[in-house]
């Protein structure tokens, strides 16, 4: 069916409350950095069934963990139309904040449907067994994270 899904987590590194509503900012880039047009949908209604929760104010204390899924199809629908293949997503938490890169473990292949789904951001549980990450020194994109790896907050 070519349905792919990317978890996002974001993680108050900080040492004040941080407040969330709401659904994370994507930004999706080529392999040469140029932006993707793409259409995000908040929720997975033209995508899936499900992820379709409306937000929730919530706050994460320092440590606490708050995470959404990002979804889209693998979908050719139209031979006219070129496929797209995202190679860098960057996410910010809300309207007006920051963005980081987000490791990918391959492209955001999105068919030539032009649209990406994201839920509402949810609190998590902590994990004892995980460290928020740090950005890597050598990474291709500024603030990125390894691939599936938490993103820390500023």
């Amino acid at each position: 069916m070519g349905l792919r899904a990317l978890g996002l987590e974001l993680v108050n590194c900080g040492t004040e409350p941080y407040r969330l509503d709401g659904y994370p900012v994507l930004r999706l880039f080529d392999g040469d950095g140029n932006p993707v047009p793409v259409r995000v949908v908040e929720g997975a209604k033209e995508i899936t069934s499900g992820f379709d929760d409306p937000p929730r104010p919530l706050t994460l204390r320092p440590g606490e963990r708050a995470g959404a899924a990002v979804l889209w199809r693998n979908l050719v629908t139209d031979p006219t139309v070129v496929a797209t293949n995202g190679e860098r997503l960057e996410v910010a938490p809300a309207v007006g904040r920051p963005a980081q890169a987000v490791g990918l473990d391959g492209p955001i292949d999105l068919g030539n449907t032009g649209r990406i789904g994201v839920s509402a951001w949810k609190k998590r549980a902590a994990d004892p067994t995980s460290t928020p990450s740090r950005p890597l020194p050598d990474a291709p994109a500024p603030n990125r994270p390894a691939p599936g790896s938490p993103v820390p907050l500023p």
